[in-house]
């Protein structure tokens, strides 16, 4: 099975990422991203630990910022 890649999101009014739509179309809410990256559906993305204990969603590092999840397009 290929994995989907994350091509465009949502932001709320604070600028934090809500949503997120894949290269198939799929739209996931931020928590059905986080189980997919878990069940290894998505490529390109991991999740972490925050300080306040909460999960969240960031871009695999490869030195390129014009590909961070804050930088694709709004759908």
């Amino acid at each position: 099975m290929e994995r989907e890649t994350i091509v465009a999101v949502q932001k709320n009014g604070d600028g934090d990422l809500t949503a997120f739509q894949t290269n198939s179309g799929r739209v996931l809410g931020y928590d059905e991203a986080i189980q997919a990256i878990q069940n290894g559906e998505l490529a390109g993305v991991n999740t972490f630990k925050g300080r306040d204990g909460g999960t969240y969603i960031r871009g695999d590092a490869d030195g390129d910022p014009a590909n961070n999840l804050d930088q694709l397009p709004m759908f």
